[in-house]
């Protein structure tokens, strides 16, 4: 399934260039992905419940055209890439201006913490589920986790 999310930018995403703050393009990215993940049943009181939350190991934005204050844009997620056992994910979102054109892209590599032992777990088949339904980017490819060999 497609996902994306309207929204209008705000008189505190600018910065003193009078465009978008350059931190603002991941707050879009991570609503976004708080929505999709909300949509699913996995709002963050159920992550609560669950004792087990998302965390980022990397994120970056590459930036193509200005966005300005009251500008309509549209942010959409999809996935880039999932391990076999949903552990480790890869969302790249796209941000978009009313007119279509690309103005920026955030691609966020993550993964699921336990939030009790603060250590890397397995996610629920139902988050796994969620993830797998996402549209694929065009630049979708497996993550695959190499073993480590003791020397």
């Amino acid at each position: 399934m497609s996902y994306s999310k309207i929204y209008t930018v705000r008189w505190a995403d600018m910065d003193p260039n009078v465009h978008m703050r350059h931190s603002a393009y991941t707050d879009y990215a991570a609503q976004v992905r708080l929505e999709f993940l909300a949509d699913q049943g996995f709002t963050m009181q159920h992550f609560a419940e669950l004792k087990i939350g998302p965390i980022l190991f990397r994120e970056d934005t590459r930036f193509l055209k200005e966005i300005h204050m009251s500008e309509t844009i549209r942010v959409s997620a999809e996935l880039g890439g999932l391990s076999a056992d949903g552990s480790r994910w890869r969302i790249i979102h796209t941000l978009y201006k009313a007119d279509g054109r690309e103005a920026a892209t955030v691609t966020v590599d993550g993964a699921w913490m336990d939030l009790r032992l603060r250590k890397l777990t397995l996610p629920p088949p139902e988050l796994v589920a969620a993830f797998a339904g996402i549209t694929r980017h065009a630049t979708y490819a497996d993550i695959v986790r190499e073993k480590k060999t003791e020397e």
